[in-house]
């Protein structure tokens, strides 16, 4: 299998059983977001230590590429700090650009959808749970108490 069939095989396996699906009870943050012109919807909950992101699950619908890239963010954030998340964050987006911010060892499956930055359309599904997630840090660093 070539580095593309490995990467197809990345995106279809997070799709398809997503990881941190579900609601989180008595969630710190708990935010909503969608991309109307594709339909991608994502419902982004954290429970917080600190500054310690130390649960992130979400929920949603829409194309495989929304979906994987929602469920590899969980994995690289749960357990972190914000400032952890803002990396990835920064480093997401400018791979989406086409930018090399991190190493491929950094991003581990993320690197599956650094082909996304070929299809301009697509780039808004890739980066829907990150841009959630950054507009959630940044509410709640500004004092908010429950991002909703």
């Amino acid at each position: 299998m070539g580095l593309e069939g490995l990467y197809q095989e990345i995106i279809l396996d997070h799709y398809k059983n997503p990881r941190n699906r579900g609601p989180i009870e008595n969630p710190d943050i708990d935010i909503f977001e969608s991309n109307p012109l594709c339909g991608d919807e994502i419902h982004l909950q954290a429970k917080l230590d600190g500054q310690k992101l130390t649960d992130v699950r979400f929920e949603g619908k829409g194309c495989s590429i929304s979906i994987a890239s929602a469920s590899m963010m969980t994995e690289v954030i749960r357990g972190h700090s914000h400032e952890h998340a803002h990396k990835f964050i920064d480093g997401v987006r400018a791979m989406m650009h086409g930018e090399e911010k991190m190493s491929n060892e950094e991003l581990g499956d993320m690197e599956a959808l650094k082909g996304v930055a070929d299809f301009p359309a697509r780039v808004k599904c890739a980066l829907l749970a990150w841009t959630t997630l950054e507009k959630a840090l940044n509410d709640k660093l500004s004092g908010g108490k429950k991002v909703t």
